[in-house]
């Protein structure tokens, strides 16, 4: 393929706020009518061998839009699971233009947990006649639904239209660039990535599935672009490049990150990989888009998460209005206009909770003096031993930067004497490691949480598990899975994928 063209100029001050952007602007199929008059040939979107310019791709955006209000298949379609991910952009795009919201679900549901979303998505009522287009649902996307029915989160476009115009506004030109997004699109980070270079007219690149070899042609194939990327791809794109010795990339002028936890030890082999990359995280969920950013850099305290997008406010309290400076781990509330409408599903338990304008998804941190955020983790995963509050988190955290060790889940478990106790589930960086037994390295490691942890975050007990590490379909740790696999071992059902280490 052809190297791309540089980016456009926008028609918009990108940090004029909200009331900046064009009418066009803030919806996500508006910008394909501009750009397909201002710069038609350039390319618009591509995956593989395919690509489209934007001249092309409004035509086929109209037509197929034309074909969606004819076939009248409902406000909020779910669309079809076997396209391929310029197919699915395409869809969704069409839809869009005709005034639909698009639903985007998993292949990989069952037939029961199917029905069941198609259900509830038949029962959403359309916007008023008088909302305006920018307001209008747009989007739902769901969570893996692993325990039950996924959980669908509903959004208006605006809501991404801001978080592109804020992303442009805080990171500036190096936002502004081909946006590379390798991941299936029904991961809500990816078809962002893919919707914001198409919007932004810099256009974007996509992949049915994630592929190194692949992901580093796209790059050799650009003369500038930015990477959205979740951490475990990032991770094997740092192998790939060692095993084959591969020179510097200097067209990646941004790397975003987001998704999980980035391991900061590897940002300086990644700034070798891209040197003219900014490595940026953001901090964000799917119900309230970006939220907080900053460099990736290894002396960074393990728990920032960076300061607030220039349109987020931020406080650390049990409720928004009684906000109190302390170092205690204490709810994160949010307050921007990039936030979610509302659910489609949420009888979990997990619903972030909304006050007024503040939105928390449950995070527990504090904001130090700087405005800097800092993360301990999750509400529901906080385990309480020897009478204290621990963030499973942050251990898993810690052993990860551990060299030895490639994956770590910490669970608790009922102890009689410290009503709980904590448990490791560890994967090996190397099979020999895994092979071992005794691994020769572990009281070093033991020793090591020892002396490098307050004592009641130390794990009692540790485990090995042997085979695939659970991932739920976001590419996160599935600890659910790792949970009960922990518990039926424990009540004396092993299993052949965790074995007793110490």
């Amino acid at each position: 393929m052809p190297c791309l063209r540089p980016a456009p100029a926008l028609p918009f001050d990108a940090a004029g706020g909200i009331h900046a952007l064009p009418a066009a602007f803030q919806t996500m199929h508006g910008p394909l009518a501009y750009w397909a008059g201002t710069q038609g040939e350039a390319t618009a979107l591509r995956c593989d061998t395919q690509q489209w310019s934007y001249a092309q791709l409004h035509a086929l955006v109209q037509t197929r839009a034309a074909d969606i209000e004819r076939q009248a298949p409902g406000h909020t379609p779910l669309l079809p699971m076997h396209l391929s991910a310029c197919e699915m952009v395409i869809e969704f795009l069409a839809t869009n233009c005709s005034g639909r919201c698009a639903a985007i679900g998993d292949a990989q549901w069952p037939d029961h947990v199917l029905h069941a979303v198609q259900a509830s998505l038949t029962s959403l009522p359309a916007a008023p006649p008088d909302t305006p287009a920018q307001l209008q649902p747009f989007y739902v996307g769901f969570t893996s639904g692993s325990t039950g029915q996924p959980k669908g989160f509903r959004r208006h476009h605006l809501s991404w239209a801001e978080s592109f115009r804020v992303g442009l506004a805080d990171l500036g030109q190096d936002m502004h660039q081909h946006i590379l997004s390798p991941g299936q699109m029904t991961h809500s980070l990816f078809l962002f990535g893919a919707l914001m270079g198409i919007w932004m007219g810099t256009g974007a690149t996509v992949q049915n599935q994630f592929s190194v070899a692949q992901t580093l042609l796209d790059v050799a194939s650009t003369s500038a672009c930015a990477v959205v990327a979740v951490p475990s791809q990032l991770l094997l794109v740092l192998q790939y490049a060692q095993r084959h010795a591969l020179p510097p990339q200097p067209q990646v002028k941004l790397v975003l990150i987001s998704g999980a936890r980035w391991l900061r030890e590897h940002s300086g082999a990644l700034k070798a990989l891209f040197p003219q990359a900014r490595i940026i995280e953001f901090y964000g969920a799917s119900e309230a888009s970006f939220i907080t950013w900053m460099e990736a850099r290894a002396d960074t305290p393990a728990q920032a998460v960076g300061q607030p997008f220039s349109n987020v406010q931020l406080r650390a309290a049990q409720h928004p209005e009684h906000s109190a400076e302390t170092t205690q781990a204490q709810p994160i509330w949010v307050r921007s206009p990039m936030q979610f409408m509302d659910y489609v599903h949420a009888a979990d338990g997990s619903a972030a909770q909304q006050s007024g304008p503040w939105l928390s998804v449950r995070d527990m941190g504090r904001i130090d003096a700087n405005g800097q955020l800092h993360l301990y983790g999750r509400e529901k995963r906080m385990l309480v031993t020897k009478g204290k509050n621990l963030f499973p988190e942050e251990v898993e955290q810690h052993l990860l930067s551990h060299p030895d060790v490639a994956h770590a889940s910490v669970q608790a478990l009922p102890d009689t004497l410290r009503g709980t106790q904590v448990h490791a589930v560890l994967q090996w960086r190397t099979p020999d490691a895994a092979a071992a037994e005794p691994w020769p390295g572990a009281l070093a490691l033991v020793q090591w949480c020892r002396s490098t942890l307050d004592a009641y975050k130390a794990p009692r007990r540790w485990w090995v598990w042997q085979g695939p590490w659970p991932q739920t379909r976001s590419g996160k740790t599935d600890h659910e899975t790792l949970l009960a696999t922990l518990q039926a071992a424990h009540q004396g059902r092993p299993s052949p994928h965790l074995q007793p280490w110490r």
